[in-house]
């Protein structure tokens, strides 16, 4: 099966690729990574197992593209910040990207989160934690105190947390990209409050 080249088709229409991610991604997170087979998602995309071979070979292909795709974006918040000057300014700026990000990679971030143990197995958690300690980097200075490369930490896991594992009621996203966002940020200015002290 090939695909239509991207400037034949609808640029707002997912690609084959995109629809299989897509599908999986929902499936995995409805009834678990485990216990969703290849042939379901071809199933549920209407179309043959050889259809969804031509683009992954197997369950663990598809779950691999998912982090790849995170970690190229916060790879290029992070290749962003080390253009940067160091302050204030710019770390806010990661973490209002960083914010984006994750947001953006909400459903797959959700799957990580519940889907541990299959991860674990496929090192693929590896790849998180490294970006996490890549961005914290970009946020501290390496002989700052120790409550100041805390701060930096939870300034990264507040973002992560008020998507991903904070229990949502009525809250709009608005207002939890502003909480989490003020939050973050607040914890940085702390730092340079008191490093310009």
């Amino acid at each position: 099966m090939s695909e239509a080249p991207r400037d034949a088709r609808d640029p707002n229409q997912p690609s084959t690729r995109e629809r299989i991610q897509q599908t999986a991604i929902a499936l995995f997170s409805e009834h678990g990574y485990e216990r969703t087979s290849l042939r379901e998602i071809a199933e549920q995309l209407g179309v043959t197992k050889a259809a969804l071979y031509y683009h992954f070979k197997t369950k663990e292909d598809i779950a691999a593209s998912f982090f790849e795709s995170y970690a190229t974006d916060v790879d290029r918040i992070c290749e962003w910040g080390d253009t940067q000057p160091r302050g204030l300014e710019t770390r806010t700026e990661l973490l209002r990207r960083y914010e984006e990000t994750i947001r953006s990679h909400v459903p797959v971030l959700k799957f990580m989160q519940s889907n541990q143990a299959a991860l674990t197995r496929l090192d693929r958690m590896s790849v998180f934690r490294m970006r996490q300690r890549r961005l914290h980097a970009l946020l501290i200075e390496t002989d700052d105190p120790l409550i100041h490369r805390l701060r930096a930490w939870d300034a990264i896991t507040t973002l992560y947390s008020a998507w991903i594992t904070y229990p949502r009621i009525d809250d709009s996203e608005q207002e939890i990209r502003e909480a989490s966002l003020q939050i973050s940020i607040s914890l940085l200015q702390a730092n340079a409050a008191e490093s310009a002290a």
